[in-house]
Formats: structure tokens, C-alpha cells, sequence
């Protein structure tokens, strides 16, 4: 079998369908060589001395681990030369961060979650890391926060890459869902999967059941509906899947069908979910979108809401669509 290299697969889709222009080409090579840094430093482990937490907060509050500030370094570094940019932004950082003087500005604007899954670095359970590519407003001058809040559907490319057993990085840029497998030997990202679509039929769901007792009313609903399995209204058994990894969860979906649910709840409900729409929840959805599944946040399509703030957070739903508009439906009625 001939084995195609994602610099072959960008350069033949470019070709193709006129959806990649070179700038863009290698903004996703240097975000997949990032990655590849990342995955070698998070196979070290403990003997690279990058377990464990840093004693420092992040943004949000929540106590960084060494690997999420190593992650975002890197990430930072490797995108700031290369004249593809006009700025980043990072689930990690306060605000966003500006190409350096010295270096050309680009195009193309890069918001990511560094290290998604922290909480699973120090047990050796797989860990990753997503990103969005929105295109720079015409005419824009010196970039400002309100320049990246546009709605997900406005995005050129997203993607994520797992740090599993195997390194995979998983690419959209609006044609199809690609998946890519790291070879360890020779460096190289090899296309492995193509055109992938999520199983419409499912009996897995993915979601904290720990939390049940602050769930609202139509989450309730849906997960009791699953857990009565055959004996239930829908008269099948279904089984729970909960990596605790965005990416890990989305990965498996995309593999082998279900839903993801990440929902607010009544604990605090000014804070309308956990996850983050610009870093995580955009750039799953155009994925899960692009391999025909749906994702919403319980009344609206994640791609279609227009965000407020950088760090805006919002529940979500994401998968097979059948399940995702059943559960989005409960929140309707």
C-alpha cells in the first residue's frame, strides 16, 4: 500500500478542491510538527521529569500540570516565525498572544487547548491536543481579542491529535475528517484513515455520571432512558464510556459511534458548562460535523452561536446525530 504523508495529502486536496493556499498548508505542518514535540515529550513521562503539577494557576483557575505549560511553549514557539500568523490564542493564557515584531504577520489566526485531558498525565491514560484556524478579519490592523470571536462555522481548519498508544493527529479543513498516525521511526505523519464518518447507529454514551445529582431535568431524562437498556423505551442496553479526555472520548465516537456529553448543571449555574467553545467545543464540532454527525449545546448548533468572550464556556453534545438531536430535543421541550 502506498503510504501518503500529510505534505502529500495538504498539497493533492489544495489540488483537488482549492481549500488549502499554502499559507495554510503550512500552518497545519507546523501545528503537526508541534505535536509531534509534545508526544515526544509526553512519552518521556517521569523520566523527562514533565509529571506532576507546576504550583501555578492557569486562566481558569485550575492548577497547571508542568505538561500543560511545556505543551503551550511549544505550541507558542513553533507558530510564531513562520509568517502564517497574526495571533494565537490559548486556553492557557490570559489573553491573545501577538506575533513578535521581528517576524512577518500572516493571514490566519490559531486558538488551541494545549494539553487537553491534564488530569490523566500522571496515570499514563491518553492525553492531546486540539485546534481552531480562523482566517484574520479583512483589513485588520493589530489584533485584538474581538477580532477571534467569530462563530465556529467561520473556521478553515480544526483538529486534534491523541497521545495514546499510538500518536494520532486527526485534521479537518472543511472537506471530510482525515486521520494521520505518527511513525515513530522516520517522523512522519502518514495518513491512515480517510474520510471518516461517525456510526449513525450507537449504543455507547460518554458522560460524568459522578455529577448525576446536579444534572437538569433533560439530561436526566435522556441517561435514564440509556441505563434502562432493553427493559427501557429505547430497548437496547448501552454502555458507558468516560476517558475524562476530550479527545480520547471524541476520538472513540468518531471510531465507533455514540454521543459525548459534557452539560451544565445546577452546582453553578452561572457557568453554563466546563468546556471551553473556542479551544474545544468549535473546532469538535466542525470535526464531528464534517463526519456527519451533530453537536449542540442543548438549543443550538455549536458552530452557529457567536461568542462573547475568549473563554467562554458552554455545555455540549456531540456525536452520532440521531442521539444528539434526541437529547437536544428533551432540552427544547
Amino acid at each position: 500500500m502506498k503510504r501518503i504523508s500529510l505534505t502529500q495529502y495538504l498539497v493533492e486536496e489544495q489540488r483537488s478542491h482549492n481549500t488549502i493556499p499554502a499559507e495554510l498548508r503550512l500552518l497545519i505542518e507546523v501545528v503537526a510538527r508541534a505535536c509531534k514535540t509534545i508526544s515526544h515529550a509526553v512519552g518521556k513521562g517521569a523520566l523527562g521529569d514533565v509529571l506532576g503539577t507546576a504550583n501555578i494557576e492557569n486562566v481558569q483557575g485550575e492548577v497547571q500540570k508542568k505538561l500543560d505549560i511545556i505543551s503551550n511553549e511549544i505550541l507558542l514557539e513553533a507558530n510564531e516565525w513562520g509568517g502564517h500568523l497574526a495571533a494565537m490564542a490559548s486556553e492557557e493564557m490570559e489573553t491573545i498572544h501577538l506575533i513578535p515584531n521581528r517576524y512577518p504577520m500572516g493571514e490566519y489566526m490559531l486558538l488551541f487547548d494545549p494539553l487537553d485531558g491534564s488530569s490523566n498525565i500522571d496515570v499514563n491514560v491518553s492525553i492531546g491536543t486540539i485546534f481552531s484556524v480562523l482566517k484574520a478579519p479583512e483589513g485588520m490592523g493589530q489584533p485584538t481579542e474581538q477580532d477571534f470571536l467569530q462563530p465556529g462555522s467561520k473556521q478553515v481548519a480544526a483538529g486534534y491529535a491523541v497521545y495514546g498508544p499510538q500518536t494520532v493527529l486527526v485534521l479537518t479543513t472543511g472537506n471530510g475528517v482525515n486521520c494521520f498516525t505518527l511513525d515513530r521511526e522516520m517522523g512522519s505523519w502518514v495518513l491512515t484513515q480517510s474520510n471518516m464518518q461517525i456510526p449513525v447507529e450507537t449504543r455507547e454514551y460518554a458522560i460524568n455520571a459522578s455529577n448525576a445529582r446536579h444534572w437538569f431535568p433533560p439530561v436526566t431524562r435522556y441517561v435514564n432512558e440509556l441505563q434502562a437498556g432493553k427493559a427501557g423505551p429505547r430497548e437496547t442496553d448501552f454502555n458507558m464510556r468516560w476517558i475524562a479526555s476530550m479527545v480520547a472520548d471524541v476520538h472513540r465516537i468518531l471510531n465507533r459511534g455514540g454521543i459525548f456529553m459534557y452539560p451544565g448543571d445546577a452546582r453553578e449555574p452561572d457557568k453554563p458548562g466546563k468546556l471551553r467553545l473556542m479551544y474545544e467545543a468549535n473546532p469538535m464540532a466542525f470535526i464531528v460535523e464534517q463526519a456527519g454527525g451533530a453537536a449542540t449545546d442543548g438549543a443550538n448548533r455549536i458552530m452557529d452561536i457567536q461568542p462573547q468572550k475568549l473563554h467562554q464556556r458552554v455545555p455540549v453534545f456531540l456525536g452520532s446525530k440521531s442521539e444528539v438531536e434526541r437529547v437536544t430535543a428533551y432540552h427544547q421541550q
